[in-house]
């Protein structure tokens, strides 16, 4: 074995403290294998040691809550299926950054199997993919490649594996130049009964190995996705994993037909830190040992060592213990779907990790050390005002005026943050399964529960602008525009996923960003009923690089479940007929008649038309979201809403243009909205457009919870119109064909040049 130096320490992403607390653990020196070990295990990726502390603030609990944080994903009770089965969705959110820059088709790839097999080891078919992603200035030499490999990568794993992408979202900004985010999710359903756990148990229970060969791809994976990046970010393509969706195809279905048996006692799968990470954690949670025979691994190259196949990343894998005796009909199932199987250990009750190769101990490291006494730091953070003192957002100060409604309209609608993604979704599967109902380009994206009347309706959201002028705030609407999403479409949102990617948590103002982005989401969370379930902590988001910025911007990533009782009933963004009036639902403070006092702070009118950022974000009042959203629920439940979009990035005129492109008819605007160009492009928050042919009944089923659903236009002709005028002079008048071009263009032109 090789000597243990401060170089090596440091090459494994070790502190001088930490490897101290390494040699007080063990008693001695380790090897390089248990010194890889515990880099992998100690790592931010798989230990969250910078994060831990707050994780635990967060709301994890309600009635339908079956499992929270702690596991592969969460898990939520969604009622009855069919013949009498009880249903539960199954759903996780992860990045997958740091790859994705290296090598952006394997890295977003990779990034979608991986959260793939969270959600099915845990006995859930997947019915569902999404991503959010983010990128930097579409003028940046390296983007378009970037862009074009992610997309491809998503889209080459999702289509080919068989589970429909039917939803995401995709922000622009030169914080991203350098470290671009690749954020998977994935929903799967399952029946209540067959849910399956990682928590190894049984002394002398056989521990067997599935699925591909084990390689010398990923190696170090999890330690490259803790750092951040320099000038020789491109040397790590080495830790980039590759993946193979047809394999990936095969062990979805081999794994559920095992679980359709009483085989299995635990499953993991293999993700960050592969085989190390799974054998840990599954024994950890069982509260056990484990002993692992390195020679029974199934390797795709020669004369790999105990230090690689610990350490690979290797994708399609799987570790499970079975009951014993049932290792022949598990070898059965999975040869038939050509896979890998060997049993490579047993549980113990040594409370170690043992790891033998050619007769010899390789490794004996005690379990609580790795896994429940790993380091964990309270990192000094700003204060949320000491925080801001070092933003410096400039004041929003005296608030320009528009000069031409209709020319920024059509420049908005051009914009990178708001043009058309159709270039993006027309890549991806979303009808394979044949229980999409919605697909991306409206609020949420709605998939049937086969079998049944009801449907899962799923969105993922943040703004990180907000979230870096006030991270607190930031983080509330994070959470508060997934419930709308949700609500937009009738369901009744249910439980939320999160991947917190962030800068270097060592910078007490990047700390701070992730303090209070957390205290915003957890009080969100606990005022709207919307528990966190699962999630992940991607730190260290910042590059050195050439070309460059430094941090990311704060992207607390949100993914929403909610569920539909009736699918048939669900709201769609598109105008229907000619003819029905658009409301604006809102508390009430924003009509015309009142002071204009649209919110124009961190808008993206004030960044694409008067090129300043600056000012606070909106604020999110958390009683009223839930009012308006329950009240929004309630009318489309009822029939009294064609068409529901809630208003967020561009303010309430682009909230309409997307609802007269989606239905190609245009809208008729009445002149009081026209005289208030701050109500037009500000971006308050709970607000909602709703299209009705019965305004009299909403409007006084709003009034009577103090709502208000004011008369913003009627529907008809083709194009965004300002109303007739006593003085003849319209201010407004953009064909939707003109706002076609304009949404279509970024991507169309971008991609053909």
């Amino acid at each position: 074995m090789s000597e243990i130096t401060a170089e090596i320490i440091a090459a494994h992403g070790l502190s001088q403290e930490e490897y101290a607390r390494v040699l007080h653990a063990l008693g001695r020196e380790p090897n390089l294998v248990e010194l890889g070990i515990f880099s992998v295990m100690w790592s931010e990726h798989c230990s969250y040691k910078s994060s831990r502390i707050h994780l635990k603030k967060l709301p994890t609990q309600a009635p339908w809550v079956i499992c929270g944080p702690g596991e592969n994903a969460g898990v939520i009770d969604i009622g009855d299926g069919p013949n009498g089965t009880k249903l539960a969705a199954i759903f996780k959110m992860e990045s997958h950054n740091h790859p994705s820059y290296i090598e952006p088709y394997q890295g977003a790839a990779t990034g979608v199997g991986g959260i793939l097999r969270d959600v099915f080891t845990m006995g859930a078919r997947p019915v569902a993919n999404l991503n959010a992603l983010r990128f930097g200035r579409p003028d940046h030499p390296k983007m378009k490649h970037l862009v074009q490999g992610v997309v491809a990568g998503i889209g080459g794993y999702g289509n080919c594996v068989g589970v429909p992408t039917v939803g995401g979202e995709t922000n622009f900004h030169q914080a991203y130049d350098g470290n671009i985010l690749v954020n998977a999710m994935t929903v799967g359903v399952a029946d209540q009964d067959k849910i399956f756990y990682s928590a190894a148990t049984g002394i002398g229970n056989p521990i067997v190995y599935v699925g591909s060969k084990t390689g010398r791809d990923g190696i170090h994976g999890a330690t490259m996705a803790s750092a951040d990046f320099d000038d020789k970010s491109d040397e790590k393509r080495p830790t980039v994993q590759v993946g193979d969706p047809f394999t990936e195809k095969l062990l979805i279905e081999a794994c559920l037909e095992l679980m359709a048996t009483d085989a299995i006692v635990a499953i993991q799968d293999m993700g960050a830190a592969g085989l190390t990470s799974s054998s840990v954690e599954m024994a950890t949670n069982g509260k056990a040992g484990i002993i692992l025979d390195m020679d029974k691994v199934p390797c795709r190259e020669e004369g790999m060592t105990p230090y690689e196949m610990m350490l690979s990343e290797s994708q399609e894998r799987m570790l499970m213990v079975l009951k014993p005796g049932k290792e022949a009909m598990a070898e059965a199932i999975f040869r038939k779907w050509e896979l890998d199987f060997a049993v490579i250990g047993e549980v113990t009750d040594t409370g170690h990790m043992v790891l033998t190769f050619k007769g010899e101990t390789v490794c004996d490291i005690p379990l609580g050390p790795l896994a429940e006494d790993a380091p964990l730091y309270d990192r000094p953070a700003l204060s949320l005002a000491d925080y801001k003192a070092w933003a410096k957002v400039p004041p929003l100060g005296e608030v320009p005026q528009s000069t031409d409604i209709g020319a920024d309209l059509l420049k908005l609608m051009a914009c990178p943050d708001l043009a058309s993604r159709r270039w993006i979704w027309e890549q991806y599967d979303s009808q394979v399964g044949a229980d999409t109902v919605q697909k991306s380009g409206g609020d949420a994206a709605v998939v049937r529960l086969n079998g049944t009347r009801r449907a899962l309706a799923v969105s993922t959201d943040c703004t990180p602008r907000y979230c870096y002028a006030d991270p607190y705030e930031g983080g509330k609407q994070a959470v508060a525009e997934t419930y709308r999403n949700i609500s937009a479409v009738g369901a009744t949102p249910l439980a939320i996923t999160n991947c917190l990617n962030f800068a270097n948590p060592q910078r007490p103002e990047i700390m701070a960003q992730i303090v209070e982005c957390l205290r915003g989401m957890g009080d969100a969370c606990r005022a709207l009923d919307y528990p966190i379930v699962s999630g992940n902590v991607s730190l260290y988001n910042e590059s050195k690089a050439t070309g460059g910025g430094s941090a990311i911007l704060p992207t607390p990533a949100i993914g929403g479940v909610g569920l539909l009782e009736d699918w048939g009933k669900s709201a769609t963004i598109a105008f229907k007929t000619e003819g029905n009036l658009l409301l604006l639902l809102s508390d009430g403070q924003l009509l015309p008649g009142l002071a204009c006092s649209g919110h124009l702070g961190q808008s993206l009118w004030l960044r694409e038309v008067a090129s300043r950022e600056a000012g606070a974000p909106p604020a999110v009042d958390l009683e009223h979201e839930r009012r308006i959203a329950e009240f929004v629920r309630s009318i489309i439940a009822d029939g009294l809403a064609a068409a529901v979009h809630d208003v967020s990035d561009g303010g309430a005129l682009v909230a309409a243009t997307e609802m007269a492109l989606a239905g190609n008819l245009g809208l008729e605007i009445r002149c009081d909205y026209i005289d208030c160009p701050d109500l037009l492009f500000g971006e308050d928050q709970g607000r909602y457009f709703v299209e009705t042919s019965n305004f009299e009944e909403v409007m006084k089923r709003a009034n009577a919870i103090g709502l208000s659903a004011d008369c913003f236009g009627k529907i008809g002709g083709n194009s965004i119109v300002e109303e007739w005028r006593v003085d003849g002079v319209s201010r407004l008048n953009v064909p939707l064909t003109a706002l076609r071009e304009a949404s279509d263009s970024f991507f169309r032109d971008w991609m053909e040049a």
